[in-house]
């Protein structure tokens, strides 16, 4: 089995966790935290405001968190090139920890540490490849693709819908609203818009510092930019996009609207939907048509849980589709089949 190591047990970090709790596909052997407290580290793995409890729980011991299962070693490195990644033995590092500097450390990482890859858990310009599954995995060349971004929790969702809509119908124009859960960094009460992948700087749409819990907050988006990576023939130049982050604590919805380039029916629409979801690898697509709100999608393992009540077609070729997605487990579940399908491509070139 592979044997992985964690760098940033954040919100990403233990949903990736326990997410390969239920099938372990791999081997979580190390983490890196820059939290100075197992104990601390334990007790977040073990207790979760969304997910529930772990029944099999951590302790800090030593430079470990234990449990029955599993001795994970702790390390508290700032950044990722100067954990010993190599005294465990890890084959392939998840960085979560949502830092720029340490995918700019991530080949350093590779060649200290004798790694077969470097997951990232986020979208920066500054990897070898940029992977959707469902998507373009099939452009995934392991051979010279070492440090590979996994993206985010919207292209996960939208990559593959666009590429649906774009090998069917054709795309010409569109636009994409994205309604975001808050995020970790976001404020309780209006304060400074504090960056998260580069610590110390203010994000410059001001607005975002505002209240999570009060406020619905629009602002632009990276879900576009990056489903565009991985979207072949699909491009910012056709399609607009912004967000409104909502005062709710999990569960993303993305509202497309898409002239498409040729005329079709709602039912063709739907077919094609369910005809991929009925030969997919992994759990893509879920077709919902049942009366069902956002906690109703709460742990949903699926990238898109494509809501088919609001599925419109007007004019034959003016498509409305509405994509419901767990933006933390569906996320980390896309990310744990990343590294079997990254680990299972490195085993067919030996």
């Amino acid at each position: 089995m592979i044997r992985v190591g964690i760098n940033g047990l954040g919100r990403i970090g233990r949903a990736i966790y326990r997410s390969n709790l239920k099938n372990k596909v791999m081997d979580i052997v190390a983490i890196n935290e820059v939290n100075p407290d197992n104990d601390n580290i334990a007790y977040q793995l073990n207790y979760d405001t969304l997910y529930d409890q772990l029944e099999d729980k951590f302790v800090g011991k030593d430079h470990y968190i234990c449990n029955e299962q599993s001795d994970l070693r702790v390390f508290h490195e700032k950044h990722i090139d100067d954990v010993d990644w190599n005294s465990m033995d890890v084959d392939i590092v998840i960085d979560s920890s949502g830092i720029l500097d340490n995918v700019l450390r991530a080949h350093k990482a590779i060649e200290k540490n004798h790694l077969k890859k470097i997951i990232v858990t986020h979208s920066p310009e500054e990897v070898d490849f940029t992977m959707v599954l469902g998507a373009n995995e099939e452009k995934l060349d392991v051979s010279k693709h070492q440090v590979i971004s996994s993206s985010i929790c919207d292209a996960t969702a939208i990559g593959p819908v666009l590429r649906i809509i774009k090998e069917n119908f054709g795309v010409l124009s569109g636009h994409i609203t994205t309604l975001h859960p808050w995020l970790g960094y976001q404020n309780l009460m209006d304060g400074p818009a504090s960056s998260w992948s580069v610590p110390g700087e203010i994000y410059h749409h001001f607005a975002l510092g505002r209240s999570a819990i009060g406020n619905l907050i629009p602002k632009p988006t990276s879900a576009l930019h990056a489903s565009c990576k991985v979207v072949e023939g699909i491009d910012e130049s056709i399609l607009g996009s912004y967000s409104i982050r909502t005062p709710t604590h999990i569960v993303g919805c993305a509202d497309l609207t898409l002239t498409l380039e040729n005329k079709t029916t709602k039912e063709k629409i739907i077919s094609a939907f369910e005809n991929f979801a009925s030969e997919q690898k992994w759990k893509i697509i879920n077709n919902n048509v049942e009366p069902l709100v956002s906690l109703d999608f709460k742990a949903s393992e699926f990238s898109a849980n494509v809501d088919h009540r609001f599925t419109q077609l007007v004019n034959g070729d003016n498509l409305k589709l509405l994509l419901w997605y767990d933006n933390e487990w569906g996320y980390a579940s896309r990310v744990v089949d990343q590294v079997k399908y990254v680990s299972d491509q490195i085993k067919e070139t030996l």
